[in-house]
């Protein structure tokens, strides 16, 4: 009894490794190989699969997703001769997993190997200043050349990124200054460039306010003598009005001669010759008030001026023959000259 109860529990056993063995599950996005007797038999997809146990074998799952895969620094020489690394991002796809399981050994190998020899001979064709201008130039020329060399493994290579481009540091060093003189040539340019155009502005500013400072002084001058001109025509019609006689214009007149002497660079006054007719006119004024035995009817007496004795007029001599007689004829004391004879010279002094 006890020989068939052992024999019971060991097909239970098989039978139920086997069942394991029978029933494969595949998750979503995935894929697995199947081999019979060490041949490639069929793929299983996403889902529950059957296979035979002890005969058939998953030999390995691959993932179907765009996979990521990061490479570290390579070295590379531009067509100037110098040394950069580069670090590069591949973005690739398994689409054919029977062929990345028997077209290559190592897939993530063979793209990383491929990837740095076509990197080389781009860059090596470039120098160091497109190098890191033209990365999009890079990218394509690298994608292009890897997406046809893995197309019979299986793998599509979606993107290819150049993660860092690292030149030397002597040559970091040199970049960084010509960069920094590049920018400080900038900042002298805009400085001049910022310092012109505010001088213009000054000096336009200056133009106009010149401009309306004359236009000011031009239109105050002009209401100045203007007003100047209504001032003098208005004492004028005032005078004319009041009918001023000759007596008060010429007393007027000489209350005008002190303004003439004022003033400390005043060197020489000239008089003009108006002063005789205003003095006459003054003169006959107070004649006028003398003769009518004062002003306002006789409030105030004007003094008597003494008469001055007539001149002794001054009567040639000959010293041959005396003095001449004087002829008093009709009330002249002018004497009679004889137009034939010759008299001394008298001395107006």
């Amino acid at each position: 009894m006890e020989p068939v109860l052992i024999v019971l529990v060991v097909l239970v056993v098989v039978a139920f490794i086997a069942l394991i063995k029978t029933i494969q599950v595949i998750p979503q996005a995935s894929a697995a190989i199947v081999e019979r007797f060490g041949r490639y038999t069929r793929t299983l997809n996403a889902g529950l699969n059957i296979v035979v146990p002890f005969i058939d074998r998953v030999r390995n799952r691959i993932d179907l997703r765009e996979q990521v895969v990061p490479f570290p620094p390579q070295p590379v020489i531009t067509q100037d001769n110098l040394v950069v690394n580069i670090d590069t991002v591949i973005y690739y796809q398994v689409t054919d997993p029977r062929a990345a399981t028997y077209e290559v050994a190592s897939y993530i190998q063979a793209i990383e190997q491929l990837t740095v020899t076509t990197l080389r001979n781009i860059i090596g064709s470039m120098d160091l200043e497109s190098t890191l201008t033209s990365r999009e130039v890079i990218n394509a020329g690298l994608r292009g050349v890897l997406d046809e060399a893995t197309g019979k493994w299986g793998i599509r290579v979606n993107r290819v990124e150049l993660k860092a481009i690292e030149p030397p540091t002597s040559i970091q060093d040199s970049m960084e200054k010509q960069m920094r003189a590049d920018r400080d040539k900038r900042a002298a340019i805009l400085t001049a460039e910022g310092q012109r155009q505010a001088q213009i502005l000054k000096a336009e500013g200056e133009k106009q306010a010149d401009v309306l400072r004359a236009e000011g002084e031009a239109q105050a001058a002009v209401l100045r003598a203007d007003g100047e001109a209504a001032a003098i025509r208005t004492v004028f019609e005032a005078i004319h009005d009041g009918d001023a006689d000759q007596k008060l214009l010429a007393y007027q007149y000489l209350q005008t001669l002190p303004e003439l002497a004022k003033g400390d660079s005043n060197k020489l006054w000239i008089i003009p010759s108006e002063v005789g007719d205003a003095l006459k006119g003054l003169g006959g004024a107070f004649t006028g008030l003398t003769g009518n035995g004062g002003v306002n009817g006789g409030a105030i007496a004007a003094p008597s001026v003494p008469q001055a004795a007539p001149a002794a007029t001054q009567v040639p001599i000959d010293p041959a023959s005396g003095p001449r007689p004087v002829d008093t004829d009709k009330g002249s004391a002018r004497p009679r000259v004889d137009p034939t004879r010759e008299y001394p010279k008298i001395d107006p002094e």
